[in-house]
């Protein structure tokens, strides 16, 4: 006989919570762990793929491991480097930058800095505040990625962990499979496909999205000799999976440095603003309905609460698990919404009736 309702929810509220409190404690050990499973799990179909053609499990896993640490040896020697001085280098430029700005806007629209107005002196104190913390803030930066990411995790921990779960990834989850509860089995299943179907659309699909689109901004931007465009390609990518923002943070970092750079060249500012154009067009007609399709189901809303409450709870861990969570969340809370609108709670009288 099966347990009563509220003795399972009992059960698996504490499973819930346990998990949770594991994840919030050992948030910095989990992380090659976590970082793995996310790599095994976009990896999964090309092995799948593999096998398909005639390769076994095992000669798939090699073959993709392979290709992967060279993808990531090859970025480690020649854009990681060039990344963190640009990065560097764009701290430290930022006092000089806003103070040209300060100066631009005081021969063209003298009007809007007079002395004691309040936009001037708001810019003084930034001005005075990147002046005097832009180096402090470069060197935390670099100290913090240094210190997180580190030889042990992204050299040897990382694909070694990525390289057994995804040799046994098909196991792991027939093992899973066979653990469920019987008598819940058919709906955890459905589900679990569920979130598959919108983790594969989202974290696959505009994953690849923000590297071709992160790749074709730096790459663009440096191109046409914009200073720092390897690092704001790299911020418009990254920032590709929120609609609209990769593209409105790095285009307005993009132009507003190309105003500075390119000022009275109106040709190439006019280039560095049809980049951002033409990545658009192309995401939102080509890339966006190839690789991530319509159904997904995640609100940009969504997605920065997640990354807000997530990143503020368990840290850089949070992050990684955010958008994952938050597709699995939206899964089941459709699910939830779905069953409720079958229930006598919602029917009410007429469904009673119509049960007669």
């Amino acid at each position: 006989m099966a347990l009563p309702v509220r003795e399972q929810f009992t059960y698996w509220g504490i499973a819930a919570a346990v998990f949770v409190l594991a994840l919030w404690a050992l948030g910095d050990v989990l992380l090659p762990f976590i970082l793995g499973a996310a790599i095994a799990y976009c990896l999964d179909p090309i092995a799948d793929r593999l096998e398909a053609i005639g390769m076994s499990r095992i000669a798939a896993t090699v073959t993709i491991t392979f290709f992967a640490i060279l993808v990531f040896l090859l970025a480690a020697i020649l854009v990681i480097p060039t990344l963190i001085q640009q990065a560097d280098e764009l701290i430290r430029a930022a006092p000089q930058i806003f103070q040209n700005l300060q100066s631009f806007l005081s021969e063209r629209f003298p009007a809007l800095l007079e002395e004691g107005s309040t936009l001037r002196r708001s810019l003084t104190d930034f001005a005075e505040m990147l002046r005097s913390r832009g180096g402090e803030l470069a060197n935390q930066l670099l100290t913090g990625v240094s210190s997180l990411v580190n030889v042990m995790v992204l050299v040897v921990l990382v694909p070694v962990v990525t390289f057994y779960l995804l040799l046994d990834w098909d196991h792991i989850v027939a093992r899973i499979d066979r653990l469920l509860p019987r008598d819940h089995a058919p709906a955890i299943r459905q589900i679990a496909r569920d979130i598959d179907r919108t983790m594969a659309g989202f974290v696959r699909g505009q994953g690849t999205v923000c590297l071709i689109l992160g790749i074709y901004y730096a790459v663009a931007l440096m191109l046409v000799g914009l200073n720092f465009g390897l690092v704001v390609g790299f911020i418009a990518g990254a920032l590709t999976f929120i609609p609209y923002v990769g593209a409105l943070v790095g285009g307005v970092l993009a132009i507003g440095l190309a105003l500075f750079q390119f000022w009275g060249d109106w040709v190439w500012i006019v280039v560095v603003w049809a980049i951002f154009q033409s990545g658009q067009f192309v995401e939102g007609n080509l890339l966006t309905p190839k690789l991530v399709g319509s159904s997904v189901g995640l609100h940009p809303v969504t997605l920065i609460l997640a990354l807000s409450v997530f990143g503020a709870l368990f840290g850089f861990v949070g992050l990684l698990v955010a958008v994952p969570a938050a597709a699995a969340l939206g899964v089941i809370v459709r699910f939830l919404i779905g069953k409720y609108t079958e229930s006598r709670l919602y029917r009410g009288l007429e469904g009673r009736d119509d049960d007669v």
